[in-house]
């Protein structure tokens, strides 16, 4: 990408490395960190999802002219920050959870080391990127876990921002939708699109079946017809005449789901269109796909509750520093220690603690240990699998993180992390996390 993100932030983050330069601390090194304090209510895990963007989005925060000349007109920071924002590139090194990973409360889900002034600036990028993309992931992966194999299409672009329904498709695929109507998402990020017709195509023409045979010719019997624009039996009855037995599938979109489930699939095949699939939209989410675990659809399309979390829009990220360097060059960590919002100091590894039988138990974070240290010995009747992962080191990104590729590669490792995850994790009822957090 080559638009600069470096004006995707908060003001405070750039005034702070204004007053850290004026007071010479602006290079102790540091290690901020990434996590959540706790889980949207009821959740028992979440989903790491946004890596590959935020990687791109750091190696692409960069003040240009443009950017330097509006903070000196707007007098935001002097000119010595000017200066130094001149020639800003992260040259830091950075580990996190493989995109698709599985989180808990206090997983580090990203660790910053670097200078206070450069990590610290990449805050609101890291959270805003963190927190919008692992929420969309984590309703996505309740979800797919109650569709019983049957494939999700996310369609929610008109039920959010421009950029943010580029993001919520590609979060959604990393954790098991199927597609998305999202063309963007499909050119930028490999993900499969799908779309044919909405009501409006059908109220455009003549009739209900000028419309279906217009549809037809177009693409083939093959198509997906929506049948609840007037009455849905008569649809039915219509599209079938109309694209013949071999029609691809057909659409509701609104009514009493389950019961004009069954019927519509008793008249497919009263019809001989018995291969002929149905799929349903319907402001859907996970309770409601959950209710239709036992009729005969074939498919979902989800919009609005896939785009804003399921009611959870944000995934409660914080991002904190926990360690610096002391005038000796020592390690110190620090802490906040303010009532519900504390924080855990110190340099961190993590690791998932697995029984036997390969299922997850706890999660363990070793404090006061580099990310890159030697992972000690499993308890004897399991084994630990290592979490964090080099994302950038000494200011180069790791390549197999992003585009398409990266993303194809998140959605398989998060396919593999549900296998793992314990049988009460995929309960939707109000519950605590499905493993503790164990600190070390």
């Amino acid at each position: 990408m080559t638009e600069t993100s470096a004006f995707r932030t908060d003001r405070y983050e750039l005034t702070m490395v204004d007053a850290a330069i004026q007071s010479g601390t602006a290079g102790r090194e540091c290690q901020f960190e990434a996590f959540a304090r706790r889980l949207p209510s009821g959740r028992r895990y979440g989903i790491v999802a946004g890596t590959g963007r935020l990687l791109d989005l750091i190696r692409a925060f960069r003040f240009t002219d443009a950017e330097l000349t509006w903070l000196r007109d707007n007098r935001v920071v002097r000119e010595p920050t000017i200066d130094w924002l001149a020639d800003y590139a992260f040259r830091g090194t950075i580990w996190g959870y493989q995109e698709g990973e599985a989180y808990f409360p206090g997983s580090p889900l990203i660790t910053v080391d670097g200078t206070f002034a450069e990590c610290v600036i990449l805050e609101t990028l890291i959270l805003s990127v963190l927190n919008y993309d692992s929420s969309v992931a984590s309703a996505a992966a309740r979800m797919v876990s109650v569709s019983l194999g049957r494939p999700l299409a996310e369609m929610g672009s008109r039920r959010t921002g421009e950029y943010s329904g580029v993001a919520a498709a590609r979060a959604a695929y990393i954790a098991g939708f199927a597609s998305t109507s999202n063309l963007e998402a499909g050119r930028s990020w490999g993900v499969p699109t799908m779309g044919t017709a909405a009501h409006s195509f059908t109220l455009l023409h003549d009739s209900e079946e000028d419309a279906f045979r217009a549809q037809v010719a177009a693409f083939g019997p093959a198509t997906t017809l929506l049948v609840d624009t007037f009455d849905v039996a008569a649809g039915i009855e219509l599209a079938v005449r109309v694209a013949g037995p071999a029609l691809g599938s057909i659409r509701i979109d609104s009514g009493d789901l389950p019961t004009r489930v069954a019927e519509a699939r008793s008249q497919l095949d009263s019809l001989g269109a018995v291969n002929t699939h149905i799929t349903v939209t319907s402001d859907l989410d996970e309770f409601s796909i959950a209710a239709l675990s036992a009729s005969p659809v074939d498919a979902f399309g989800v919009g609005t509750s896939v785009v804003t979390g399921s009611g959870s829009p944000a995934a409660g990220m914080v991002y904190k520093l926990v360690a610096h360097r002391d005038d000796a060059g020592d390690w110190v960590p620090v802490a906040k220690t303010s009532p519900a919002k504390s924080s855990v100091g110190g340099r961190k590894r993590a690791v998932r603690r697995l029984d036997s039988a390969g299922i997850a138990r706890a999660e363990v974070v070793l404090i006061g240990e580099d990310p890159a240290g030697s992972t000690p010995p499993a308890e004897p009747s399991g084994r630990d699998r290592v979490l964090l992962v080099p994302l950038i080191t000494d200011g180069v990104i790791d390549e197999s993180y992003l585009g398409a590729a990266g993303t194809t590669r998140a959605r398989a490792h998060h396919a593999a992390v549900m296998q793992e995850l314990p049988i009460e994790a995929f309960r939707l009822g109000r519950g605590d996390p499905v493993i503790p957090t164990l600190y070390r």
